[in-house]
């Protein structure tokens, strides 16, 4: 047992409850106040865990404390309940929350100490009343899970969700997802989702509501008014900087996650936002081309084959790498080329067997920002030669997950070429934009 359990015991605390804590630092009497948090398991045990008022935690010597006043025992609390159905506002629009899990459905499990995603979506929405002031609200929690437990098949599921919910009369839906993986499944949706014709927001929270940091609620208030809007596509709502003035709208097949933890992570690439949204104002629009909503019915078109990979090039790969996909029966690769879609040259036979055994190999770039162009150097020339499809200036995961749902359709090499080079939701740039790179 380590030292701060033994001291826990002794002093008659656990996890949960609130306390005051008097100790001596740097030679001053300082007094914290806060909940104790759970020991951290791959501590030395030399210390308590507080979480303070202003949502950090600060971790107190145990050697350092001089008294120790417990204020408030941990209680269990009852789970809320969404127990009453808010009568609908004929003048307001309707809306549907997918709950899928994430750091914005999340809170902090005192026994654990572990941030989870365990709020439902009825709590969700509960939880920031603005958003019934801008639409009729209807929660569903269809899945709860950690997004980078996020697969192929979850995305068909949430895509058969989108469309009963917007074919049985809703003017958009919200989809609540952790920010990991949202752009995988933003590109996913944009694809497997046929003409749609109303607003599909993904929107996520860099930090989790129990935190004063959290953009949780403004991040949904601004999904929920994009959902609203003049708007038939699919797109991640998320901050736009890092203070709480406005949200971008990024299209679904051009956004990615850029930081691990600011607020303002996601970024267009390639591209420029569609739109600037303001929690308490108004939507200002970017640009021109993006469809506006419209009428008619959306159908899934959920056909995918899971069998593909997306490998990274680096110095030193072995071929071993790629032949465990051939050998696998994979049926499509998405390399990750350096500069403008460049792999070692020793690997290009590995890649034209992979070609002649009828694999779909393409390229895009670990650069981002720019275009992948294999008729500048040599080594382009040899893999356009190979058999390699180069995928413009498609993001490599878009890239990963259109290739998914191409091969669904079709696994004649031909007309997969034809397919990845098609512009079906945005994700290729016609011309490359010098004002897009981010600096």
């Amino acid at each position: 047992m380590k030292k701060v359990e033994i001291f826990m015991h002794e002093k008659g605390i656990q996890p949960g409850d609130t306390i005051r804590v008097v100790e001596r630092e740097n030679g001053n009497v300082v007094t914290y106040e806060g909940i104790v948090m759970p020991p951290y398991e791959l501590s030395s045990g030399e210390t308590i865990t507080l979480k303070l008022d202003n949502g950090y935690n600060i971790g107190i010597l145990i050697d350092s404390v001089i008294r120790i006043e417990i204020i408030e025992k941990a209680k269990v609390k009852k789970e809320k309940q969404f127990k009453t159905v808010l009568p609908k506002n004929p003048q307001l629009p309707n809306v549907t929350i997918l709950g899928t899990g994430g750091t914005i459905a999340s809170r902090v499990d005192y026994k654990t100490g572990a941030v989870h995603p365990a709020f439902t979506a009825e709590e969700l929405a509960m939880a920031v009343p603005e958003i019934f002031e801008i639409a009729n609200v209807t929660p569903k929690l269809i899945m709860n899970i950690l997004s980078e437990d996020m697969r192929p098949e979850y995305w068909k599921r949430i895509a058969h969700e989108v469309a009963a919910a917007l074919n049985s009369g809703e003017d958009g839906v919200v989809i609540a997802h952790g920010t990991d993986t949202m752009a995988y499944t933003a590109a996913a949706l944009s694809f497997i989702l046929r003409n749609l014709q109303k607003p599909v927001i993904l929107v996520g929270a860099q930090r989790s509501s129990d935190r004063p940091s959290s953009d949780a609620a403004m991040n949904l208030i601004c999904s929920i008014k994009m959902a609203t809007a003049n708007f038939g596509e699919v797109a991640v709502v998320m901050h736009g900087e890092t203070g709480d003035t406005y949200c971008l709208a990024h299209r679904g097949t051009k956004v990615r996650k850029m930081h691990t933890s600011r607020r303002d992570a996601f970024r267009s690439i390639n591209d420029i936002p569609i739109a600037r949204i303001w929690p308490k104002d108004k939507i200002e629009f970017l640009r021109e081309d993006y469809r506006k909503r419209g009428e008619g019915e959306v159908f899934v078109d959920g056909k995918m084959e899971e069998k593909v990979a997306l490998v990274k090039s680096f110095p030193g790969m072995q071929k071993e790498i790629l032949e465990f996909f051939i050998d696998k029966g994979y049926k499509g690769i998405i390399l990750e080329g350096t500069g403008l879609g460049h792999i070692p040259t020793y690997l290009i036979d590995t890649i034209e067997r992979a070609t002649q055994e009828g694999i779909a190999v393409c390229m895009t770039s670990q650069c981002l920002y720019g275009r992948v162009n294999l008729n500048v150097y040599s080594t382009g020339r040899r893999l356009l030669k190979a058999g390699v499809i180069p995928c413009e200036d498609m993001l490599p995961e878009t890239a990963y997950v259109k290739l998914i749902w191409v091969l669904g359709h079709t696994q004649n090499i031909d007309e997969v070429r034809k397919m990845m080079l098609r512009n079906y939701a945005g994700e290729i740039t016609p011309y490359t934009r010098f004002d897009t790179y981010l600096r």
